[in-house]
């Protein structure tokens, strides 16, 4: 079996360095590139497994490589490295699709754990179910978790990797009430640092994607978790 490519990309030639030489130790095939350009024809070129990527580059920034990405339907999986105090990147970054990120200045050995993670759901995205259990619905969503596809109303809804994940999960145990902390355990499968605000985020996120297609399927429960459910009948 070959080893997980993975794609760095910084402008900071210590830090792609850096990763460059930690992530081969630990196991990792990887490629670096040094601005947003020249990393779109290398995942072009390569087809890498997962990408690291910066937010603050010259030219095109992380941001808007990300958002191509998505708009063009790539669900490579991405861990972003963002400054430590700029919480507006981070929700922005989670919003366009980012599956994960590590703050600076980071721990390499965190760094590899995330990697790790990322890709083993990304590999738990790619096994294909049999038969009709692979459409989950709620009202009128639906989850096919073959074609890995999701529409509401017959409209397709465009997600991440990681979103396309929580929305199975709480589709799985529809009407049941989910914790952050089981949601956390279910979908990174190791301790946040301590920031499960990053569920809020990731919920937030199939908010502004699933509901405003209809009547709310997604409810939080104050004081325990979240839920999804079918809309109330109105008299």
């Amino acid at each position: 079996m070959s080893p997980d490519h993975v794609l760095v990309v910084d402008d900071d030639d210590g830090i792609r360095e850096m990763l460059q030489s930690t992530l081969t130790f630990a196991g990792f095939r990887v490629s670096a590139a040094e601005s947003a350009e020249s990393a779109l024809r290398l995942i072009d070129d390569q087809h890498p497994d997962a990408l690291v990527l910066d937010v603050m580059m010259p030219g095109l920034d992380g941001f808007e490589l990300l958002q191509l990405l998505r708009h063009r339907g790539d669900d490579l999986p991405v861990l972003f490295l963002t400054a430590r105090d700029a919480v507006d990147d981070r929700v922005r970054g989670l919003r366009l699709g980012a599956d994960d990120y590590l703050t600076k200045p980071f721990s390499v050995v965190e760094v590899t754990a995330r990697l790790e993670a990322l890709l083993r759901r990304a590999r738990s995205n790619r096994t294909e179910p049999d038969g009709d259990d692979a459409v989950l619905r709620c009202a009128d969503l639906e989850l096919d978790e073959d074609r890995h596809q999701v529409r509401r109303g017959g409209s397709p809804v465009e997600l991440s990797p990681t979103e396309f994940r929580l929305l199975a999960l709480l589709l799985l145990h529809q009407g049941r009430v989910l914790s952050k902390a089981q949601i956390l355990d279910q979908l990174w499968q190791y301790d946040f640092g301590g920031d499960s605000n990053v569920v809020e985020r990731f919920v937030s996120n199939l908010r502004h994607k699933i509901d405003v297609l209809g009547p709310p399927l997604i409810h939080t429960v104050r004081g325990f978790g979240y839920t999804i459910r079918e809309p109330e009948e109105q008299p």
